[in-house]
C-alpha cells in the first residue's frame, strides 16, 4: 500500500513579498531551503502553500530533542516472520521525490542533523548503513528546514557545516492591513474585530525582550478571533487565547490585559 502525500486543497497564504517566486527559483534548483522567523507567522504554511502549488508531496517532520537518526532514516521492525525494513520520513521523501520539511530543526540533536549533510549538497546522497544501501535522491526531491531564532542558544543552534548547505528565507509578522485580512479569513470573523485584534498582537511584540520572551503570533490572534466567532466575549477571547499562554509574569499579564480592556472597551 502506498501513501499519497500531496495536499489536495490550496492552503490559504497571503504573500507578503516575493517569497513565492523565489522559492520557485531555488525548487527549480533543486536547492534546499531554510525558513527562519518566529513562532506562528506563517513559516509551515508557506512550506504547504508551496508544495501545492508546485504539485509535490510534503512530508512534514516535527523536530524534538528525542529524535534519533533512525526516526529519520527508519528501522527494522520485528515481526512474527523475521524482521522488516520501515523507511523512515527522510528515506520515504528521498526515494518518492517529495518535499520533505524538518520542522524547528533546532529542537533535534546535531548528531542526528548530520545525516541530511550528503542529501544538500552535490551529491543529493541518503547512506543508509543499517541496510548497507546508498540512496540516490529522486530528482523531485527538495528539503526544506526551519526554525526560530530568537530561541537559539550556544546548544541549540545549528552548526555552520549544516546552514551553508541552504539557502534562506526571512519571515516575520506580516504588516498590520495584511495580518487584519489574514485572520479575519481565517476565522471568519469580521474586519474590524480582527483589526482590533491585530493592533493588541502589536503592542504585545513591542514587550518581546522586556518581559516576554515572544511575541503574540498570527495564529494566537486567529484562535482569539475564532473563539469570538463562536460566542466568547472579546476580552475573555484575547485573555485565554493572547494573554495566558505566553506568560506567566503577573506584571506582564496585567499590562496586556489593559491594552484588551482600552481596545475593547
Amino acid at each position: 500500500m502506498t501513501t499519497d502525500y500531496r495536499i489536495e486543497r490550496e492552503p490559504y497564504y497571503q504573500q507578503q513579498s516575493n517569497e513565492v517566486t523565489l522559492y520557485e527559483a531555488a525548487y527549480k534548483a533543486r536547492l534546499p531551503v531554510m525558513v527562519k522567523g518566529p513562532t506562528g507567522c506563517g513559516k509551515s504554511r508557506f512550506v504547504e502553500y508551496m508544495a501545492w502549488k508546485l504539485g509535490k508531496p510534503l512530508i512534514t517532520v516535527a523536530c524534538n530533542e528525542d529524535m534519533t537518526a533512525s526516526d529519520l532514516l527508519g528501522r527494522y521492525l520485528l515481526e512474527a516472520n523475521g524482521t522488516r525494513w520501515l523507511d523512515g520520513p527522510l528515506t520515504t521523501a528521498a526515494r518518492i521525490g517529495a518535499i520533505c520539511y524538518l520542522d524547528e530543526i533546532v529542537e533535534a540533536r546535531q548528531d542526528t542533523t548530520v545525516v541530511i549533510h550528503q542529501l544538500t549538497d552535490h551529491r543529493r546522497q541518503l547512506p543508509l548503513d543499517k541496510r548497507g544501501e546508498l540512496i540516490n535522491a529522486h530528482p523531485d526531491f527538495q528539503l526544506v528546514i526551519s526554525y526560530n531564532p530568537g530561541y537559539q542558544s550556544l546548544m541549540k543552534d545549528l552548526k555552520q557545516s549544516t546552514k551553508q548547505r541552504f539557502v534562506g528565507f526571512d519571515f516575520d509578522y506580516p504588516g498590520a492591513e495584511l495580518e487584519t485580512a489574514i485572520v479575519a479569513t481565517e476565522s471568519g470573523t469580521d474586519p474590524d474585530t480582527a483589526a482590533k485584534l491585530v493592533k493588541i498582537g502589536g503592542t504585545a511584540r513591542k514587550l518581546k525582550g522586556h518581559g516576554l520572551d515572544e511575541g503574540i503570533s498570527t495564529r494566537l490572534l486567529v484562535y482569539a478571533a475564532t473563539l469570538i466567532k463562536g460566542g466568547v466575549s472579546p476580552v475573555d477571547a484575547c485573555r485565554m487565547a493572547l494573554v495566558r499562554p505566553i506568560t506567566d509574569d503577573a506584571d506582564i499579564r496585567a499590562t496586556l490585559d489593559h491594552a484588551i480592556d482600552a481596545v475593547f472597551a
